[in-house]
């Protein structure tokens, strides 16, 4: 039977309840749960791998809540001891003498920088859904402390984050130059960056300007996932925060 979990909102302080799911290896066996964001865990019975996502609960207030790997994670192994006799750091290659670790000129290699796992959006079917959605994205792009802005803009929602100002327009129409132009300001006095989405998209001079003034622009389609419409959408969506 699956697990509940209770979750703290930090934002509104509510409780909810997470759920969480069973997952069977096809040999029959329940596999573990979760220990990270993304984790492979292997079924005890047939030790095949098996990918568990760490699901997310989304709190009415738009903050996204996830159980600590703690939570339901269990023990990890302790690693295997080291013999004394074999350097901990200079592991002997299988043709020769100890690998240099450090590289030519003795300068440690550069890590790969690790790749953000693909937005999994969130269905739009009213308002508030839309910036459901928009909040995941932002945080999924980096983004920190995301609640509802101090100043209403002319139409649609504002949100704030650290370093940031978005505004999410559900409504059926295309989001006009005004707009664009509102939310400019509105950054200008928060001495923060700025980025809108719209459900029904721009009107040719809103996307003018926005490029004009380097805005990023999206559409958020009806499956929640924002699409850049300009260049500077798109350096938004590779780069992040």
């Amino acid at each position: 039977m699956p697990e509940g979990i209770p979750l703290r909102c930090p934002a509104c302080h509510r409780t909810h309840i997470c759920t969480v799911p069973d997952r069977f290896c096809s040999c029959g066996a329940r596999i573990a749960p979760w220990g990270r964001d993304e984790d492979t865990t292997s079924c005890s019975s047939c030790g095949r791998p098996a990918p568990w996502p760490r699901p997310e609960l989304i709190c009415p207030c738009g903050e996204v809540l996830r159980p600590a790997p703690s939570a339901t994670a269990a023990p990890a192994a302790a690693p295997a001891t080291v013999p004394a006799t074999e350097p901990p750091h200079d592991r002997l290659a299988p043709n020769g003498p100890p690998k240099d670790r450090a590289g030519k000129g003795g300068q440690a290699p550069e890590a790969d920088e690790p790749k953000r796992r693909a937005f999994r959006g969130v269905p739009v079917r009213t308002a508030r859904d839309a910036v459901t959605a928009v909040v995941a994205y932002l945080r999924w792009l980096g983004y920190e402390g995301i609640r509802r802005a101090d100043q209403r803009p002319p139409s649609g929602v504002a949100l704030a984050a650290r370093g940031l100002v978005a505004q999410v327009d559900p409504s059926a129409r295309p989001a006009s130059l005004r707009d664009v132009e509102c939310l400019w300001l509105t950054a200008m006095t928060e001495s923060a960056r700025c980025v809108h989405f719209s459900l029904a998209g721009y009107g040719v001079d809103a996307r003018a300007r926005a490029d004009e003034l380097g805005i990023p622009l999206f559409v958020l389609d009806r499956a929640g996932i924002p699409r850049p419409v300009n260049e500077a959408a798109e350096t938004l969506h590779t780069h992040g925060a």
